[in-house]
């Protein structure tokens, strides 16, 4: 009778046959993802004057007098902020003091404890119960830029 431990005739019998080794391990370690930078902060006791432009989203806690652009990203001014200055941002929320004109391409927020005295420009805005603010909305969609002016190049007469 056959049993299970014998081989076949002319099948080498292996008898404590080491398991097959793993797969060798890169070389190289994995790059860890990049750690998400915080916000840009200007802290309740800095005060800017002038122009203030940037690439990455922005707490103001401090003073700023000028102009605040940071077209593709967020500002918030927060509790303690005092902003005398146009603010240009992907959208822009509002917890402090504002004496300008907000400019937001996707949406500008007043909060429960924002007062803002300006123009609010944004396809979405949103105040909040509790809110100050005086000035005008425009939230109308923006103008399609168009490479072609729509007019036809003027010609000149025959003379």
């Amino acid at each position: 009778m056959w049993k299970k431990s014998e081989s076949t005739p002319g099948e080498p019998v292996q008898k404590n046959a080491a398991p097959p080794e793993p797969a060798p391990k890169p070389t190289q370690p994995a790059k860890a993802p990049p750690k998400p930078r915080a916000l840009a902060t200007i802290g309740p006791s800095i005060t800017i004057v002038g122009d203030l432009k940037g690439k990455e989203d922005l707490l103001i806690e401090g003073k700023v007098d000028g102009t605040i652009q940071v077209d593709q990203h967020v500002v918030t001014i927060g509790t303690p902020g005092q902003v005398n200055a146009s603010v240009y941002g992907k959208a822009v929320t509002v917890e402090g003091t504002v004496e300008g004109d907000l400019f937001g391409s996707d949406e500008i927020v007043i909060r429960k404890s924002g007062k803002v005295q300006g123009n609010l420009t944004a396809p979405r805005v949103s105040l909040e119960d509790g809110s100050t603010f005086r000035g005008s909305i425009d939230m109308s969609a923006p103008e399609p830029k168009t490479a072609k002016s729509e007019k036809p190049p003027a010609t000149k007469a025959a003379s």
